[in-house]
C-alpha cells in the first residue's frame, strides 16, 4: 500500500462565511479515507489567527500559530484543501501564500481566485471572451450611485459571497439602502440588471479538461430570490436535478459553465450560476472557486447526481491539486 497523503484541511476564515466553511470543513474531514489520507486542520479564526487542530474528526482550535510561520507549517503537508469562503481565502490571498510555501492545494490559483471573486473584474473579462453576462455598472465609495437598467434591479458588494450585502431594489429609496448595505462590505458595489429567469447552478471539477456535471435548478422557497436566507435555512430552497428544460439548452448550460471555467484560468472545481432567460438564453451571474462544500452542498449534491460520490470526489480534487503542483515545478522561473 503507498504512504499516506498528508493532507491539512484549511478552514474557518476572516469572513462572514466562517461558520460555513467550518461545516463544509467537517464534512470533508469525516469523508476522507483514513486509509489514504493522514489528516491535520489548521483553523483560521474571525481575528485572523491560525490555529492547528488535531484531524480526530474535529476543527479543533487547539495550538495557536503566527500566521509569520504559516507557509512553514503548510509547507510540511503534501496537499492542502482551502475549505475558505469569501475574503481572506477565496480571493487569492491564502492561494498566493501557498504558493510561497511551496504546497499543492485543491481548487482555482491566485490570479483565477482573485478575479473570480471580483463579480466587475469577472464579468468584464467573460462578456470580453463572448460570454453572456448581466449588465453592470460599478461604483466606488463616495461616487453618485448610477442605475441605467431601472427597476428591480440588484446591488452587491464586488468581492463577497453567499449573498451577503446583496440587495434586491424596487425604488430610489430602496436603492439607496441598498447602496449602503453593500458599501459597507466593499468599497467598490455593482448595479446590475435584473434578469428574469430560471437560475441553475453547475459544478465544473477538472485542471486543463474540465467537466461540468448535470445542472442543477434552484427554487428559492419562502424568498423572492435566492438570498442568505434561502442558501442556508432549513427548507429554505429546492434544487431540482436536472432542471425541466430542453436537453440542448442543459447542454448550453454546461458548454457555458466550461468555458467560464477555461476563460478564467480555473482549475480543480468550481460552481458556476447561471439565468436561463426567455426559456433557451444562458446568462452567467457568477463562479465560485470554493463552493460550499458539505455532502449536502449543491456542488456536491450536483457529481452525486452525475455518477461522482462525495468521497471520489474528493479523492478527484486531491489528485488534480498534485498534477498541477508537479507540472508546474518543471517550469523554469
Amino acid at each position: 500500500m503507498p504512504p499516506r497523503l498528508r493532507v491539512a484541511i484549511l478552514a474557518g476564515g476572516r469572513s462572514s462565511e466562517h461558520e460555513i466553511s467550518l461545516a463544509s470543513a467537517r464534512s470533508v474531514l469525516e469523508s476522507l479515507d483514513p486509509e489514504r489520507y493522514e489528516v491535520v486542520t489548521v483553523a483560521i479564526g474571525r481575528d485572523g489567527r491560525w490555529e492547528l487542530g488535531s484531524g480526530d474528526g474535529s476543527v479543533a482550535e487547539t495550538l495557536p500559530v503566527p500566521a509569520a510561520n504559516a507557509p512553514a507549517t503548510l509547507g510540511s503537508v503534501d496537499v492542502v484543501l482551502p475549505i475558505l469562503h469569501g475574503p481572506f481565502g477565496e480571493d487569492g490571498t491564502v492561494q498566493g501564500l501557498l504558493e510561497l510555501a511551496g504546497v499543492p492545494y485543491v481548487g482555482a490559483g491566485v490570479a483565477a481566485s482573485a478575479l473570480c471573486m471580483d463579480k466587475d473584474l469577472f464579468k468584464k473579462v467573460l462578456r470580453d471572451s463572448g460570454i453572456p453576462v448581466a449588465r453592470h455598472v460599478a461604483l466606488r465609495d463616495g461616487e453618485p450611485v448610477d442605475n441605467p437598467f431601472g427597476f428591480p434591479c440588484f446591488v452587491k458588494p464586488a468581492r463577497l459571497g453567499s449573498s451577503v450585502g446583496i440587495s434586491k431594489a424596487h425604488d430610489d429609496a430602496e436603492l439607496e439602502q441598498a447602496t449602503a448595505l453593500a458599501f459597507r462590505h466593499d468599497d467598490k458595489i455593482l448595479v446590475e440588471e435584473f434578469l428574469d429567469g430560471i437560475e441553475v447552478e453547475v459544478g465544473v471539477l477538472g485542471n486543463w479538461e474540465p467537466v461540468a456535471s448535470i445542472p442543477g435548478q434552484i427554487v428559492p422557497l419562502g424568498h423572492e430570490w435566492y438570498d442568505y436566507g434561502s442558501k442556508y435555512d432549513e427548507g429554505g430552497m429546492e434544487l431540482v436535478i436536472p432542471p425541466e428544460l430542453p436537453d440542448d439548452v442543459l447542454e448550453q448550460v454546461q458548454r457555458t459553465a466550461v468555458e467560464s471555467f477555461r476563460v478564467t484560468e480555473c482549475e480543480g472545481m468550481a460552481r458556476v450560476d447561471c439565468f436561463v432567460v426567455d426559456g433557451d438564453r444562458v446568462v452567467v451571474n457568477e463562479l465560485n472557486t470554493i463552493p460550499g462544500f458539505t455532502s449536502t452542498s449543491v456542488y456536491a449534491k450536483l457529481f452525486e447526481a452525475s455518477g461522482v460520490p462525495y468521497e471520489e470526489l474528493l479523492k478527484r480534487l486531491i489528485a488534480l491539486a498534485v498534477e498541477r503542483h508537479e507540472r508546474r515545478a518543471k517550469l523554469t522561473y
